[in-house]
């Protein structure tokens, strides 16, 4: 399947797994994050996961013939940041 041109919805993409059980070999990353306003807190921590591993060189460079599942970041859970508005850890 290729994708179309326009923005599309990383969590949708597979960026975004909310029943991913983490493994002894991952790699385990947080960020601190404050989405734009009208951004959901998970479409933005699947940004963060998809940013950091394949979003872009996958579809643009190599037009999905990379086997991406394999090197496909997950954000599997967002937390609100304690005392802080509109700010969240995305793990």
């Amino acid at each position: 399947e290729r994708y179309e041109s326009g923005v599309i919805p990383y969590a949708k993409m597979g960026y975004w797994d909310a029943d991913y059980v983490i493994k002894d070999t991952d790699v385990l990353a947080m960020s601190r994050t404050t989405p734009q306003k009208g951004v959901d807190p998970v479409e933005c921590a699947a940004a963060i996961a998809g940013e950091s591993s394949t979003a872009t060189w996958t579809v643009v460079w190599t037009d999905l013939l990379t086997a991406c599942d394999l090197y496909r970041a997950k954000a599997y859970r967002v937390d609100p940041v304690p005392g802080a508005q509109d700010q969240y850890f995305a793990y």
